[in-house]
């Protein structure tokens, strides 16, 4: 069959699948991005290669997920460049900031320790051949730290609660969560080099250049482009030029050096000037097609790396431990964080669940290791089951923690909208 004929295909099954099992998970009061989730795990070897092999051979054939694979990263691209972009310090008074770090700082140590201390069972039974034992146990414990923050924002907009005490602490939180941890993830890609000095080195260090040159000669660069233009609702077409130029070359950078096309995207977010009109003109504009378009590309293709090998033997019992180290690390870490700022119980816990949600920003990260090498494709398909559990548990737990009827009466007091 043609190649183009093929990719277009392609679009048309994941996007129809996406939106149908997003509709699905709706009706039982779960965010879309869940069922879309679900849609890349159903689309792969497990369960579409299961039933009907010929058609999912000849549909993702190995020769043509390359083009699928470039229009996945464009996707993830351009999704981090909004993440940065919309990343703002924890506002509130001085003693929800506080509380904000309090829970962001022991909501990453408290998982990130339990990473550690998981690493040494799961190195021992599904590392890669060849992989050191640091940057595949450093990688673990910065999976385990990970919080969605889209989804974080999505949930509480559903529920409307964006204004409410639990709703304010994990969303303050969840930036510092998001920002320490994809740091550390670049430290662990630059540590993991390849297997060669040399790549450490140009990783790091490239690492190091790219960071000045954003922050040095970007970021007041385009804060200059990008100032508001008076007397025009929309700005001029050259300012989305120049936004893509930018997010694009920062991706291509970071692939370059040896770190990942997302940390450049992200970096490129993080160096826009903080207005509500540039993050609304990247939502409005960017936003669509990155998160209705491609996102369920990065889906499918992660199901493609899945595996029904990976519940065979102690995979189950594998994957329950991984599940009970990923929840108690960011519930107790969170939870214990907003307790420790004078926060009742069912306040903290309840920040505890929201932060548990770990969402497409969790699929990128353990895609980004899975791409590194640093794990294989069990112990990818066993977080990929993870990152859905905990993904469809948030809500349920705030249920459960929070009171339906504080819910109820949250949606009435707070019909606020948070901005996506």
């Amino acid at each position: 069959m043609n190649p183009t004929t093929v990719l277009l295909l392609q679009l048309v099954t994941i996007l129809a699948l996406a939106r149908l099992c997003g509709w699905v998970l709706r009706r039982f009061g779960q965010p879309p991005v869940i069922g879309e989730m679900a849609a890349g795990l159903l689309l792969g070897p497990m369960v579409f290669g299961a039933l009907l092999p010929g058609a999912h051979a000849a549909l993702f054939s190995p020769t043509s997920l390359p083009a699928l694979s470039g229009l996945g990263t464009i996707g993830v691209a351009f999704f981090m460049l909004i993440v940065g972009a919309e990343l703002r310090a924890p506002d509130g008074d001085r003693r929800q900031v506080r509380a904000a770090v309090s829970i962001g700082v022991l909501g990453i140590a408290f998982p990130l320790l339990l990473g550690l201390a998981l690493a040494p069972w799961l190195y021992r039974r599904m590392a890669p051949d060849g992989v050191g034992y640091w940057p595949f146990a450093l990688f673990i414990a910065a999976v385990m730290s990970v919080t969605a923050f889209p989804v974080l924002a999505r949930i509480l907009k559903d529920r409307s609660l964006a204004r409410s005490t639990p709703g304010r602490l994990a969303l303050s939180a969840a930036v510092i969560d998001d920002a320490c941890v994809w740091i550390f993830l670049a430290l662990v890609l630059a540590l993991s080099g390849g297997g060669s000095g040399d790549s450490v080195v140009l990783a790091i260090g490239g690492g190091v250049a790219l960071v000045a040159v954003v922050f040095v000669l970007l970021k007041p660069l385009y804060a200059r482009l990008l100032r508001p233009h008076p007397g025009t609702a929309e700005p001029p077409p050259w300012v989305m030029v120049w936004l893509l130029i930018g997010v694009l070359a920062c991706a291509a950078a970071a692939e370059w050096v040896g770190l990942h096309a997302v940390l450049g995207a992200f970096l490129f977010g993080l160096c826009l000037p903080r207005e509500e009109w540039l993050l609304h003109y990247l939502v409005r504009r960017i936003e669509p097609m990155a998160v209705l378009l491609l996102m369920p590309v990065v889906f499918a293709l992660a199901g493609q790396n899945t595996t029904s090998h990976a519940f065979a033997g102690a995979g189950l019992g594998a994957l329950a431990l991984i599940l009970l180290v990923a929840v108690a690390g960011k519930i107790i870490g969170c939870a214990a964080g907003a307790r420790l700022s004078g926060y009742g119980w069912r306040d903290s816990l309840a920040v505890g669940s929201l932060m548990n949600a770990r969402g497409l920003m969790e699929l990128i990260v353990i895609r980004i290791g899975f791409d590194a090498g640093l794990i294989g494709p069990e112990l990818f398909t066993l977080l990929f089951a993870m990152t859905l559990v905990t993904t469809l548990m948030s809500s349920p737990l705030l249920s459960l923690f929070y009171g339906r009827g504080r819910l109820a009466a949250g949606a009435a007091a707070h019909g606020l909208q948070p901005d996506r």
